[in-house]
């Protein structure tokens, strides 16, 4: 192409679909949340909590180790350390919300083929630290002091 040709309109919308299209997992984590409104949306009170909380449990029982044992142990330290917190599933992933609001997530590596599973947080999470902080964390291993710093964070985000 010369400097004085144009593309065809054929090829610059062909360009700008790529550059704005969702991969096959992002489409797939739009379907999940879909699904996840519309069955919250017909069920009500302590039916919905416990629902919620298989439908987590599940989720994770579907992922392939070591995000499996990894996802199992952040569930039991938020679970156990912040009560407050209740489990729910979030674009298919285990969440925990507060007042309806997800503070935290875990994301398996494999969700977006990622290198490694990720703690992330919301902006409902009180972990506003200056002008800048951490929103999201990579797990490769949960070791006790990794479990204590999730504990802990996850503490300060539901605080």
């Amino acid at each position: 192409m010369t400097a004085t040709t144009k593309p065809t309109a054929k090829r610059a919308t062909a360009r700008t679909g790529d550059a704005g299209s969702f991969t096959a997992e992002e489409r797939a984590a739009i379907k999940e949340r879909a699904r996840e409104v519309k069955a919250a949306k017909s069920r009500k009170g302590a039916d919905k909590a416990a629902e919620d909380v298989q439908a987590v449990l599940g989720k994770i029982a579907e992922m392939a180790e070591p995000d499996r044992s990894m996802a199992e142990k952040v569930h039991a330290v938020i679970t156990d350390s912040t009560p407050e917190l209740a489990p729910r599933l979030w674009y298919g992933m285990p969440a925990y919300a507060k007042d309806g609001k997800v503070v935290c997530f875990f994301q398996d590596a494999a969700k977006f083929k990622a290198r490694y599973a990720t703690l992330g947080f919301n902006d409902p999470a009180n972990l506003d630290d200056g002008e800048m902080w951490p929103t999201a964390f990579a797990l490769t291993k949960l070791t006790p002091a990794v479990e204590k710093r999730i504990a802990a964070l996850v503490k300060q985000a539901a605080g």
